[in-house]
């Protein structure tokens, strides 16, 4: 299996791309993105027993996709590129690709999610996949909100949940 990384461009700074043969493994919104600082790069490659190696160009494709995605465009991701979901098992993986399901411009609760991905109850546990999705964006996890309909936390930068989901309602 080869790993290999890229950088794709969003409003929110270039975000780090790791693909295997299978598809894109990580794409990660980690506001340290810079291939200078290696720490996102050590903690993937421990995850994955393997180090990725630079692919200039690996992302054009994806970053194409996310052009479009933030003029506005309704892409789903998980129907455009394919998704190595090597780093998530579990109930984890039922959530978020419960969550792939979720419609452009519209959300559902943390609650709701636990119930269609068949544990109802596990809301805390749909917070957590949210948390650790390794597909920040590509896996739609800024449209699973709070009970009350607020918007809730987005890893440390609640504000891109919020422009996200605006972007989303146009």
């Amino acid at each position: 299996m080869t790993f290999r990384y890229d950088f794709a461009p969003t409003p929110f700074g270039d975000a780090l791309v790791v693909f295997s043969d299978e598809g894109i493994v990580r794409f990660d919104l980690s506001e340290s993105v810079d291939p200078s600082v290696p720490w996102l790069l050590e903690d993937v490659s421990a995850r994955l027993g393997d180090v990725p190696v630079p692919d200039p160009g690996a992302a054009d494709e994806l970053a194409h996709l996310l052009d479009d995605y933030f003029a506005g465009s309704p892409v789903r991701f998980d129907e455009t590129v394919r998704l190595d979901w090597r780093l998530v098992e579990g109930f984890h993986r039922t959530a978020l690709q419960q969550i792939t399901t979720i419609p452009w411009g519209e959300t559902m609760s943390y609650g709701e999610v636990a119930a269609a991905a068949g544990s109802p109850g596990a809301a805390r546990a749909v917070g957590t996949a949210c948390r650790l999705t390794p597909f920040s964006i590509i896996v739609p996890v800024h449209r699973v909100v709070r009970s009350d309909g607020t918007p809730g936390q987005y890893g440390a930068h609640p504000e891109h949940k919020r422009y996200l989901l605006d972007l989303e309602r146009g």
